[in-house]
């Protein structure tokens, strides 16, 4: 179990097979049901492409194995089973090897509209449909192959532009901005805020002010950056990614768009 966590993820019984209560069942269920409404005209096409792929349940918490079936064939990504957080060397070193890390348990509905831990509908349904995307499934492969090998300073930085993109990131599509980022399209609150929030800044595509920009995992976004398609990734993927971290610390961070924890605490 992580420090400072309640949750606890569920093990693999000998077969493979993860047991959940009826209770954790429904609360699947029900946040399936309001994100699918809220995600309507939202999200990217190929967002919607890979969840019909992948063909989720909506009255129970898939089993791994389900998921890792359809991406094994569309990309060569699976889902990995882990307990709960995991430190920067295991996250980077299963992403390099195409396998995307899930911790099995369901936020209680105490916790129904925001969790700081990414629980098991979060990692399934906001992020394993993107990965059926070829130029989506290279991009967050060869972003784990940088993060093992960078430096731990290197890291700090390299876990911005994953932020920026994987979890919180939008895309033009020829029907207006969507979004693709799993953060979003599991949050019931982030997915109206990232595109209509009128105070929200949302900047073109640019990996070194990615990497110079601070972010908050507990508030609303206040920025957002927006690729034109995947194929950028892909690109960025293949490009001098480390340069651009070098780039990014010669330059210096951006000011924070967003009180400190202490502050807004207190107001």
């Amino acid at each position: 179990m992580a420090k400072g966590t309640k949750y606890k993820a569920r093990p693999m019984d000998d077969d493979g097979f993860i047991h959940y209560t009826d209770e954790e069942h429904q609360i699947w269920s029900e946040l399936m049901a309001r994100q699918e409404k809220l995600i309507q005209g939202r999200a990217c096409p190929e967002y919607f492409e890979g969840l019909e792929k992948i063909n989720l349940p909506n009255d129970r918490i898939p089993q791994l194995e389900e998921v890792s079936s359809v991406l094994r064939k569309e990309t060569g990504w699976e889902v990995a089973w882990v307990p709960a957080l995991i430190n920067f060397d295991k996250f980077f070193a299963l992403l390099a090897d195409k396998k995307f890390p899930c911790a099995t348990f369901i936020r209680t509905r105490e916790e129904m509209d925001y969790l700081q831990e990414p629980d098991v509908f979060h990692e399934i349904y906001g992020h394993t449909a993107m990965l059926t995307n070829p130029y989506f499934a290279e991009f967050t492969a060869a972003y784990g192959k940088l993060g093992y090998e960078a430096s731990k300073e290197d890291r700090v930085y390299l876990a911005r532009l994953y932020w920026f993109t994987v979890e919180f990131g939008l895309i033009n599509t020829a029907e207006g901005r969507r979004i693709y980022g799993g953060g979003i399209l599991s949050s019931i609150g982030e997915t109206p805020h990232s595109l209509e929030d009128p105070d929200v800044i949302r900047a073109p595509f640019d990996p070194v002010e990615m990497l110079r920009t601070p972010y908050r995992i507990d508030i609303m976004q206040p920025k957002y950056f927006v690729i034109d398609d995947f194929k950028q990734l892909f690109d960025l993927a293949n490009g001098d990614v480390m340069g651009m971290v070098k780039e990014a610390k010669r330059l210096g961070l951006r000011e924070p768009l967003y009180p400190p924890k202490e502050e807004q605490k207190a107001s």
